[in-house]
């Protein structure tokens, strides 16, 4: 009968209510304690830290001894850490526990003063555990590109959530059992350590991000615009060695910042590119063989196509260009009476090659494809529209990417903003290891592009000499579309503004675009051109690129 009473008590409490008695014995003599991993660093391509952990602690208590004191203390850590009060109460009264964590990711200095002053009370029950916080000692620089850890914890935008996984490691723990508020020395316990994440690195400059986000800042308020965005690319790599925005923020307060500016404009904005875009027509038509340089054009002041009627940025009676003098004016009525000569489907696909239509998979989460309608799709007009950047939309990086194949001599290179490899969120592996490349046009084609383009830059001819740079030879090409208003999904007049442009124009060695949104006046030679000088001027002597010693020739413009 004893035996019988013993096994029905047993049976009792290891089958019917052994989870209870195991949380009951969990509360009251055993604690876990998280071991927080280390979160890996964010560097630039040299090893410069973007973001880093620095040593943090975080406050954790003991209800069992922080409850005759809770509201005292819990008065001093919200009163020190900005944290809300009520929260904190709770946790202090907490029953039937011996761990509490009371507030996450504290700067070490400011973690031990308070614990200082709650311990000068003669409170007891508090305590510190290692706790590593994030930092971003570059603050502003590339922010766009890292994003930022938000107040949880938790990654929120850019590298920091693409990238996630593979920075953040895996927590460990710590589990032992307690007696009279204390561990037991001799006590079971069993240690779970953490794996720190692994670093990340960039292929951004953060000189040269740090500079042109100056330029860019400084540009978008001189001419009273909205936004804007400029790249620099490496032109033989793909390498951005500088994506910037603005406006931008600082990381380490994110909460300041509207959430417009949070993300990469460069990179998930889509805009119309305007006549940046006609260097692309020109490349097809040269790559088909048919038209050169000097092909001449006669350019009407107005052009009746279909229902509407094209005209130019500038007034004109009938003008006698080259194909050449066609860029270096920017004429909208040439370059579509040009592209005549090209069928649809055949310069869909040259559109397409240079990667218009199609994300770059840089491994930014949310980038844009932008737009580019099938050709079966084609209004009459619309291929007049594309042919000079209108009707068509584009990313930053993606027609930096596009312009960049005529300065690789005509092979597209995939853009990379990861140096060698990294897997995303998602699993896909980008990085410049895993760059692609394709011939899109004949190297022939990219030089006579690219004599074509310089001659933006002439003094006498061109729409953009501002772009100039003396003892270098430099292509360019300006760009200024009319942009479509959020509100009546029509043209509200307002516009983009944009130059694009790469040196020495003989032997490329960078491409840097800029691009403007909604300046208050001006186009992209007189805005943009300026902008490109002053970044590409400061790449050139960073990387100590000479000039190439040649002289352009003469471009003939007229007929």
């Amino acid at each position: 009968m004893v035996i019988s009473v013993f096994a029905v008590r047993l049976f009792q409490i290891q089958g019917i209510d052994a989870q209870a008695y195991v949380a009951r014995a969990e509360a009251e003599g055993v604690v876990t304690v998280e071991l927080p991993a280390t979160r890996g660093s964010i560097t630039d391509r040299n090893g410069v830290p973007l973001a880093e952990s620095v040593d943090g602690l975080m406050l954790v208590a003991d209800p069992t001894m922080t409850k005759p004191h809770a509201s005292e203390i819990a008065t001093i850590i919200a009163r020190r850490l900005s944290v809300d009060y009520f929260e904190v109460l709770s946790r202090l009264r907490k029953p039937d526990t011996r761990f509490q964590y009371l507030a996450r990711r504290v700067p070490s200095t400011l973690a031990n003063e308070v614990l200082d002053e709650i311990k000068a009370r003669g409170f007891s029950g508090v305590d510190t555990r290692r706790d590593p916080v994030r930092d971003y000692p570059a603050r502003d620089v590339g922010a766009n590109l890292v994003g930022f850890m938000n107040d949880l914890g938790k990654a929120a935008e850019g590298a920091e959530l693409m990238f996630d996984p593979m920075l953040s490691g895996v927590d460990g723990s710590a589990t032992y059992e307690t007696g009279g508020g204390n561990r037991i020395p001799l006590g079971d316990n069993e240690v779970v350590a953490p794996r720190s994440g692994h670093d990340l690195a960039l292929t951004i400059d953060r000189d040269v991000q740090w500079y042109t986000q100056r330029v860019l800042r400084t540009t978008v308020t001189n001419a009273g615009g909205d936004s804007g965005s400029a790249i620099v690319l490496d032109t033989r790599t793909g390498e951005a060695l500088a994506v910037a925005d603005y406006p931008t923020f600082d990381p380490n307060d994110p909460s300041s910042a509207t959430k417009g500016n949070l993300s990469s404009r460069a990179i998930r904005d889509a805009y119309e590119p305007g006549s940046v875009n006609k260097v692309l027509t020109m490349a097809a038509l040269l790559d088909q063989g048919l038209v050169t340089p000097q092909t001449k054009i006669t350019v009407p002041p107005v052009l009746p196509r279909s229902d509407r009627v094209i005209h130019d940025y500038f007034v004109h009676d009938t003008l006698h260009l080259t194909l050449t003098g066609v860029i270096a004016k920017s004429s909208n009525i040439g370059t579509v009476l040009a592209a005549d000569q090209i069928k649809d489907k055949t310069y869909y696909r040259y559109l397409k090659a240079f990667g218009l239509g199609s994300r770059t998979g840089v491994g930014v989460e949310g980038e844009s494809a932008g737009v580019l309608p099938d050709f079966h799709d084609w209004l009459p007009i619309q291929k007049d529209t594309i042919s000079f950047g209108q009707g068509v939309a584009v990313s930053a990086l993606q027609m930096a990417a596009a312009v960049n194949t005529i300065a690789n001599g005509g092979v597209y290179v995939q853009p990379s903003l990861v140096k060698g490899t990294a897997t995303t969120s998602t699993g896909e592996t980008v990085g410049s290891a895993t760059s692609t490349t394709r011939r899109v046009i004949s190297e022939k084609a990219a030089r006579q592009v690219t004599g074509m383009m310089e001659a933006v830059t002439d003094l006498d001819e061109g729409t953009a000499p501002s772009a100039a740079i003396p003892g270098y030879r430099v292509a360019g090409k300006t760009g200024t579309a009319q942009r479509v208003g959020a509100k009546c999904g029509c043209y509200d007049g307002t516009f983009t503004v944009s130059f694009a442009g790469f040196a020495p124009a003989d032997d490329p060695r960078f491409l840097v675009y800029v691009v403007v949104q909604n300046p208050a006046g001006g186009g992209g030679g007189s805005v943009g051109g300026p902008a490109f000088n002053k970044i590409m001027t400061h790449v050139l002597q960073k990387y100590a690129v000479p000039p190439t010693g040649s002289v352009a020739p003469a471009p003939r413009v007229e007929w």
